[in-house]
């Protein structure tokens, strides 16, 4: 007689002939083809994701930097708010330079005469005449001053603000006209002169554009101050070479140097605006 004896479960410690107590009874091979066992680590593969399996991150490299000429591009430029000075004058020369070619040639001949800064205006009505004369560009709307004058306002006033930048221009105007006109009165009084020499048509915004430019480049580094002190003096040399005028090739000159003995004041003062590298501030005079 065969009893049978259900067996729910195979005991820790099994003892056999072959393996002795208290050792494990090896499994059998399972046959090909069969399931995946119980329990047994799945093979490594593509597969469905766990919930709480950690998602890979992608490096973060930080905000993407602005190109290095978009500041400095942004300096150069006119706004309403932060360069109103430089944005003003040049509408005011625009307008003024649109007239000479637009309007009556003898009207605007007879402006410009009263307008030029020589000395028989200067000694009859110096401060209209000193302001007049800053009212017009040689040669209008065509002229490279408008440009020039443009960007070196607009980069000046950036940095150390409108009245400071109106100041250095001024400064620049009416030292280099005085330091001119000046030794031409005192030559005709002595007779080495003309009397011809009292009137002669001088006008425009070179002396204070100059004396500007030359106070923007005391806020550069050594090296790059004097290479645009140097590339200012290269350009008024082969400017008289063409145009050989005594008189305003000194007061370009005396207009330079206006300009570079002003660049420890404009360094002071944009360091106290807190004017970083790209020359931004607050916007205030």
């Amino acid at each position: 007689m065969t009893t049978s004896v259900e067996r729910t479960g195979a005991p820790a410690d099994v003892t056999s002939p072959r393996h002795g107590p208290g050792r494990p009874v090896p499994r059998p091979a399972r046959p090909a083809g069969a399931g995946p066992v119980a329990g047994a680590p799945r093979p490594a593969g593509p597969g469905p994701v766990a919930p709480d399996a950690a998602t890979p991150r992608i490096p973060d490299h930080g905000p993407r930097r602005a190109p290095w000429w978009r500041p400095r591009l942004r300096d150069l430029l006119p706004t309403p708010t932060g360069t109103p000075f430089a944005l003003c004058y040049s509408l005011i020369l625009l307008g003024t330079g649109l007239y000479t070619h637009l309007g009556d040639p003898h009207t605007v001949h007879d402006l410009l005469t009263g307008s030029s800064t020589d000395v028989s205006n200067l000694s009859q009505r110096p401060l209209l005449t000193l302001l007049a004369s800053a009212l017009w560009v040689v040669g209008g709307i065509t002229s490279p001053y408008l440009v020039a004058l443009l960007l070196v306002l607009s980069a000046l006033e950036h940095r150390v603000g409108g009245l400071r930048t109106a100041g250095v221009f001024v400064l620049g105007h009416v030292l280099a006209t005085l330091l001119t006109e000046i030794p031409v009165a005192a030559s005709v009084a002595i007779g080495h002169l003309p009397d011809s020499s009292l009137r002669r048509l001088d006008y425009g915004v070179s002396y204070g554009l100059i004396a500007c430019a030359g106070a923007l480049a005391g806020l550069l580094p050594p090296r790059q101050r004097w290479a645009l002190i140097g590339g200012i003096g290269a350009a008024l040399t082969a400017g008289s070479l063409l145009y050989f005028d005594p008189l305003t090739d000194w007061g370009h000159a005396l207009a330079l140097l206006t300009g570079t003995a002003c660049g420890p004041y404009v360094r002071r003062m944009a360091q106290r605006r807190g004017a970083g590298p790209s020359g931004r501030a607050p916007r205030t005079a």
